[in-house]
């Protein structure tokens, strides 16, 4: 088991390059620059540079200049990375559907068991989210501002995320270990828990509160809510 964020960035290839090197390989048609080493790490500086500048002024009031300038590429390079800021709301988003597919989704051994099942996600959010906070807090804060196709997917990965926690609970309930009586609800619930950890990420800093630390809080929550029977 991963110990930190960095660990867990590692294995599960959740930084920065490892990122813009599968969206390079997933939409490469659609960038001219061809060469992989010159390629990677452009796009990654420019992702970046997206993520911040949309952290503080907001995605709507970023201009392509200002990307070009806070990434340090020309705007005739830009333009062989990204044709408009569409193309760049598309690479943000795919990528945070992708990490979580890719990383939340799959059991891990043990996982059978229903409580270790529900511990497990929340603690992959955990870490997940905390890796990758720039991008969380992005497709959180902006969705409003995204155009209906964007939007709808963005809104379609929330579901897809909570029907995660919803089977891993409903499963407990049909193990007799949680008394749940609504898991989609449930699941609903536990979601605002989560997003707190990437949102509001400053105030747990403040505490010296660690991700490992955050993830059993929320899992003991979670458990004394959804009424662990006796015994289980």
């Amino acid at each position: 088991m991963d110990v930190d964020t960095p660990a867990f960035a590692a294995r599960h290839g959740l930084t920065a390059e490892a990122i813009a090197a599968r969206l390079f390989a997933a939409h490469g048609g659609r960038i001219r620059v061809k060469k992989p080493k010159v390629a990677v790490p452009n796009l990654a500086r420019l992702l970046a540079a997206a993520l911040d500048i949309a952290g503080r002024k907001g995605f709507h009031s970023m201009s392509m200049r200002d990307l070009a300038e806070a990434s340090g590429l020309s705007m005739g390079a830009l333009y062989t990375y990204i044709q408009d800021k569409d193309t760049l709301l598309a690479l943000i988003l795919d990528a945070v559907t992708e990490a979580v597919e890719r990383v939340l989704a799959p059991y891990e051994p043990g996982e059978e068991d229903p409580r270790r099942r529900l511990a497990g996600l929340i603690r992959r959010h955990v870490l997940l989210s905390d890796a990758m906070q720039p991008w969380f807090a992005f497709a959180y804060m902006e969705v409003k501002a995204f155009h209906r196709e964007a939007r709808d997917h963005t809104i379609a990965q929330e579901l897809a995320t909570e029907h995660l926690f919803a089977d891993a609970i409903a499963a407990g309930m049909r193990a007799g270990v949680y008394r749940a009586d609504d898991p989609v609800m449930a699941a609903a619930l536990v979601k605002p828990l989560l997003q707190d950890w990437y949102l509001k990420r400053w105030k747990h800093r403040r505490r010296g509160t660690t991700p490992d630390a955050y993830a059993a809080t929320v899992t003991a929550f979670v458990e004394r809510a959804l009424g662990v029977a006796d015994g289980a």
